[in-house]
């Protein structure tokens, strides 16, 4: 394959990957998730988003009654995580920080986050926080690609845009897929009672 640019250029082709993906199986697969599916713990010991007088997690994010359990360091293995832990990770870790940190978002980590209580609600925050993270790497352009992300990544600060759109899309990808097997888990799973 050639290496050289689409007409379009490089932004294009990033945004592609992960918008592509998005479009045509990502959000689709995950119209009509349910509440029962979102909190849908398939093993014992699974982190998830709960209430807090429930969770038994070393640390719990959450600025609300739910919240959402972690450790760090994460225990090796790490536990299973339900969809609702998975999506509050692409709401706040993954899209929420660098859209605040690089495209003028409103300030959000896994502390002073709400976590939600439905499913609806924590797809409405997953798609405001796609939508300002596409309308952000659009809006860098061709020379922004190559510009230092700097100090709000930490020891990456001098690595460039570019290499922080390919990370932050490779989760999107990878979190989305494990949600994706998630819900066909749910769907798959005996009928007890």
């Amino acid at each position: 394959m050639d290496a050289t640019p689409s007409p379009d250029g490089w932004n294009a082709l990033l945004l592609d990957q992960l918008t592509l993906h998005w479009e045509t199986t990502l959000r689709p697969k995950l119209e009509g998730l349910s509440d029962d599916e979102y909190f849908w713990e398939p093993v014992a010991g699974c982190w998830s988003v709960r209430p807090r007088r429930e969770a038994t997690a070393p640390l719990l994010g959450g600025s609300g009654d739910l919240v959402s359990e972690f450790a760090i360091p994460e225990p090796d293995p790490p536990p299973v995580t339900t969809i609702a832990w998975r999506l509050v990770h692409l709401v706040v870790g993954v899209f929420g920080a660098r859209n605040a940190s690089h495209f003028g978002g409103p300030p959000l980590d896994h502390v002073t986050y709400e976590n939600p209580a439905t499913a609806v609600a924590a797809l409405a925050d997953l798609d405001a926080g796609y939508g300002r993270w596409v309308d952000g790497v659009r809006s860098l352009g061709e020379d922004g690609l190559g510009r230092p992300v700097g100090e709000a990544e930490g020891p990456y600060a001098a690595y460039p845009y570019s290499g922080l759109v390919l990370h932050i899309h490779r989760e999107v990808i990878h979190h989305g897929a494990e949600i994706l097997l998630l819900r066909d888990l749910y769907r798959s799973r005996p009928f007890t009672g």
